[in-house]
């Protein structure tokens, strides 16, 4: 009888811990899939089931993240309060939560990830080239006024003015020259801001660097 017992917590003991990694990836598909679709009661629950807050997609995304990209207000909310939460983890292609708040303009979770620690600037792509792309002057400004490097150099010597240039607003061209951006950098393929502007048939944003251009040289005189 004794044996026959053992024999069946054996049996039992194996059965847990096949079922074990099961559980786990059950959990992380629910986990995300809530991120997904703003459903902060599956998230919670998740979490309290001690799956880890930052832990990676398939896709190389964290949970933080996809709550700014998708605007996905109360998972924002609670994994920006959760215990651990890394603000600054990257993505795949190094994105911080930061980065994608800046591109799509969100102010008021740009300042409370800014007020929990999240880093203005880093080396390479920052929160303000993402910022400088976007449609958002005022995140732009925000980055600035907390000290973000108005000539930041991405891997490829692309500066924040060379991307509102080409894909961002003529306001946030303009606050980025008045705040000291370089009119005559280049990265490095040799292209300046012009050029960029140039690139996607811009005519209207080429003149207007022109003109900052003229301003800034008649100022030195």
């Amino acid at each position: 009888m004794i044996a026959w017992r053992r024999a069946g917590l054996v049996c039992s003991l194996a059965l847990l811990m096949l079922g074990a990694p099961a559980a786990r990836a059950d959990v992380y598909v629910d986990f995300f899939r809530a991120v997904n679709v703003d459903n902060v009661s599956g998230v919670r629950a998740a979490l309290q089931r001690g799956l880890d807050p930052n832990v990676l997609n398939e896709q190389g995304q964290c949970a933080l993240y996809l709550a700014v990209r998708e605007d996905n207000a109360q998972v924002f909310d609670l994994l920006l309060a959760w215990p651990g939460i890394q603000l600054d983890q990257r993505n795949a292609v190094g994105e911080t939560p930061l980065m994608m708040a800046a591109l799509k303009g969100q102010i008021d979770r740009m300042q409370r990830l800014i007020d929990r620690g999240a880093a203005i600037h880093q080396e390479g792509w920052s929160p303000l080239h993402y910022a400088a792309t976007g449609p958002s002057v005022a995140a732009v400004r925000l980055l600035l006024d907390k000290g973000a490097p108005v000539n930041a150099r991405s891997a490829n010597g692309s500066t924040p003015l060379m991307m509102a240039a080409r894909y961002g607003e003529e306001r946030s061209v303009m606050l980025l020259v008045e705040r000291g951006a370089d009119l005559g950098a280049r990265n490095n393929l040799g292209l300046d801001a012009a050029d960029f502007a140039r690139g996607a048939d811009r005519d209207w944003m080429i003149a207007t660097l022109e003109r900052l251009q003229r301003q800034r040289a008649g100022a030195a005189r």
